[in-house]
């Protein structure tokens, strides 16, 4: 929801939520990110929970963003390229229906930007995109030690490359 500061949030599920957030976060026009259980059927659920016990919560990262410095399709454009869009329920090594991917919005006026997105990205797919688009209906954080992760644990596991890191850390948008 937008501020009287105009920050805006989107709500990004793109297998584990460590690289995920690290790489959002190195993007600049995103003033701040967190790590969280969206979208399921439990309430306050672990990090526990969510692995095993089938609560339907998808890994994701919220990103509060400043619509005067990066756009939304830009965004979207960063977040296609660190996710394999035609996977279902897996990204890299982690599989579950914990690590699908999916776009949830808390902004109605994102929808048509959202599908327009998604439409072209399919055009370089022949494989069907699996990328969830849904209003965000709940999200948990998750625990402490599961944010900023690789940044406290820098050698931790990864479906990113660091290399794609690097390239967030200089993608500039033209707004």
């Amino acid at each position: 929801m937008e501020s009287k500061n105009h920050i805006k949030e989107i709500y990004l599920a793109g297998g584990c939520f460590w690289g995920t957030e690290k790489y959002l976060s190195c993007i600049q026009g995103i003033v701040k990110t967190d790590v969280g259980y969206a979208n399921g059927n439990t309430e306050n659920p672990t990090y526990q929970e969510v692995c095993h016990n089938n609560t339907g919560h998808a890994e994701t990262v919220r990103a509060f963003y400043d619509p005067t410095q990066i756009r939304l399709e830009f965004i979207l454009s960063l977040y296609y390229d660190v996710i394999n869009p035609t996977s279902v329920n897996r990204q890299g090594h982690d599989v579950g229906s914990q690590y699908r991917t999916g776009i949830y919005y808390v902004d109605e006026a994102d929808v048509p930007t959202i599908k327009l997105s998604l439409e072209e990205l399919q055009t370089k797919y022949e494989k069907p995109i699996a990328i969830e688009l849904l209003p965000l209906r709940n999200y948990y954080l998750a625990e402490e030690y599961h944010q900023k992760y690789l940044d406290k644990n820098p050698g931790g596991y990864c479906h990113i490359g660091s290399d794609k890191f690097e390239q967030a850390k200089v993608a500039k948008d033209e707004v």
